[in-house]
């Protein structure tokens, strides 16, 4: 049987939190253990160039996501787990791509789009602040997902319009370049809709943009310090309290079994208190995160170990990304005069 060959990639920006680990980072993992899958997962820094101009914090933030993401299991034996810029040929494929994708298409990209209505509300001119890297990144994109032959690439809703573009591009590569036998694969995308969508501390949804994350490996101490911050209302204990209105309900229903999740709800039907809420999601939490978090620290303090794993991953990566190179390279005409 075929595999079907799935590509995640994990922008490294910022540290990472519960809402990514329940919303991406945890199924992901799953699939990455399921022999049917053909898994490739990348540490995206060149696009975190587009968000980050601080090269410390973007360092850094590589480090913590791939420890993350080992720490919680990713089996690199059944996937290939690199990192973007040591893939060489992605550049050269992106350049390559900017070549035939049409400027109108990048004007339709969401981010762009969104940035020139800030702009424009601001009374400001519509590209003051915007750099070609967010102008034309939906083309790096296409070259990460292209690149592999990806069949199928996991998204949120949000991020459904990277990967049409992504297609687009690769069907006007194989009309220019390669009629009759298609050299790029057309990518899939796939929406989890069940895929929980986690609120943060002050309600809103959990991101590093509004402050209100709760970062995944905190200490024991600060776990349940953070926990303890998740915005309530003012209903006493005995006061029945409405579940699908919670936050501690939510991030609880996340992590807890469907037994566990039945149980809350009747202790919120019968007046629990908030702080022993507070008490049991942070034992429910630490219970799921406490080796991992143990397994995490040991691998940031071994980067080198870390730095090893990664570049095994990239070889593999590199075993299918160079022969792919240099077949578009010939398609497009550059190749020796021999």
């Amino acid at each position: 049987m075929t595999k079907k060959r799935v590509l995640t990639g994990i922008t490294t920006t910022g540290t990472p939190h519960l809402g990514n680990y329940v919303g991406a980072i945890r199924p992901a993992i799953h699939a990455s253990q399921d022999s049917n899958n053909d898994a490739f997962y990348f540490l995206a820094n060149y696009h975190a160039l587009i968000k980050s101009q601080d090269p410390v914090a973007v360092h850094q933030s590589t480090a913590e996501i791939a420890a993350t993401w080992l720490a919680l299991g990713l089996d690199t034996d059944n996937a290939v787990f690199y990192r973007q810029s040591d893939i060489r040929e992605i550049p050269e494929l992106t350049w390559i791509l900017n070549c035939v994708c049409a400027k109108g298409l990048m004007n339709r990209a969401h981010a762009y789009k969104a940035s020139v209505d800030a702009n424009l509300a601001d009374g400001e001119d519509a590209d003051k602040a915007i750099t070609m890297g967010l102008f034309s990144y939906p083309v790096l994109m296409a070259a990460d997902i292209l690149m592999f032959g990806a069949n199928v690439v996991p998204v949120g809703r949000d991020q459904i319009q990277h990967v049409e573009m992504a297609r687009d591009i690769a069907q006007r590569f194989n009309h220019i370049y390669c009629k009759d036998k298609p050299l790029l694969t057309l990518p899939d995308y796939q929406v989890d809709d069940h895929v929980a969508v986690l609120q943060g501390l002050d309600g809103r949804k959990m991101s590093k943009s509004y402050g209100n994350t709760i970062p995944l490996f905190l200490s024991e101490k600060q776990l349940r310090k953070h926990i303890n911050k998740i915005k309530t209302n003012l209903l006493e204990p005995g006061e029945a309290k409405d579940p699908d209105t919670s936050t501690v309900f939510q991030i609880w229903q996340a992590f807890a079994t469907p037994e566990q999740t039945e149980s809350m709800r009747e202790a919120f039907a019968g007046g629990i208190g908030w702080g022993d809420a507070k008490k049991q999601l942070f034992e429910l939490v630490n219970g799921e995160l406490a080796e991992a978090r143990e397994r995490y620290n040991d691998l940031m303090a071994r980067p080198a170990d870390i730095e090893a794993i990664l570049q095994s991953g990239a070889t593999k990566a590199r075993a299918i990304a160079a022969p792919l190179l240099e077949q578009v390279r010939e398609a497009v005409g550059i190749h020796g005069l021999g």
